[in-house]
């Protein structure tokens, strides 16, 4: 049973390898649950949308259901809600997950529709994350996120005294991050900021500018702590530098 139970997870994670202490009884208990999980991704043939093998928790939630698309063998834990209401779509690439009690928001307001979420393939986020889409969300592939992840591609106008803040607009620009990323946990991303590939954010940052690719990023706001580019890869970017001189 290991060995076919093994198989099936590795349709999702080829890499992946059981634990030699799991059981047998465990095994029948995640069978039977991720299997009510493919039954439940079925709701999608009733909006004439193929599951591609979707796994739903208990609860989940779709509102404007044609303009998000799913990839394959997308996993959404009990209660997630996804909103695809804005002028782009709500997209989840193949093999990843949401985790419970989260929240994908395109837009909030009918009165300007916001951008649009892309999230890419392989990528983890945990419980309890809100990702907003007003000014353009996207997340690249590989990135593993904590819980109580969010982002915020919006703010608001305050500049006019006397003016109620909601009735002075918002400017959007717009987040993204990049491939193979790990995001801690209680971590905040504001509107504008980019962050690049391969960058670790520790737990409870607030990310208020754009940082490098290769770095670790901390702290209230949050700053760059140092570089995870290993010395091989900086020679090897020395070479080429002179490489491209000569």
């Amino acid at each position: 049973m290991k060995k076919i139970i093994e198989r099936i997870i590795r349709l999702r994670d080829p890499e992946f390898v059981l634990d030699t202490a799991t059981d047998s009884r465990l095994l029948f208990i995640l069978t039977f649950d991720k299997t009510r999980s493919l039954l439940r991704g079925l709701r999608l043939l009733s909006a004439f949308r193929k599951p591609k093998f979707l796994m739903l928790g208990k609860g989940v939630r779709f509102f404007n259901i044609r303009n998000i698309s799913l990839g394959r063998m997308v996993k959404l834990e009990d209660y997630v809600f996804l909103s695809g209401m804005g002028k782009g779509q709500l997209k989840i690439g193949n093999n990843s997950g949401i985790g419970a009690f989260s929240r994908l928001v395109v837009s909030t307001t009918l009165n300007d529709l916001g951008a649009g979420i892309t999230i890419g393939n392989n990528v983890g986020i945990g419980e309890f994350a809100y990702l907003g889409g007003a000014g353009g969300l996207k997340i690249g592939d590989e990135s593993i996120i904590g819980q109580y992840f969010s982002c915020h591609p919006e703010n608001h106008n305050f500049d006019t005294p006397g003016v109620a803040i909601r009735r002075q607009g918002t400017t959007r620009k717009g987040i993204s991050v990049g491939k193979n990323c790990w995001i801690g946990s209680k971590v905040s991303i504001l509107d504008g900021v980019s962050i690049g590939d391969n960058c670790v954010i520790a737990a409870g940052s607030v990310v208020t500018k754009s940082m490098p690719s290769d770095v670790v990023i901390g702290g209230v706001p949050a700053k760059v702590i140092k570089s995870i580019v290993s010395e091989a890869t900086v020679e090897q970017s020395n070479v080429n530098l002179q490489l491209k001189r000569a």
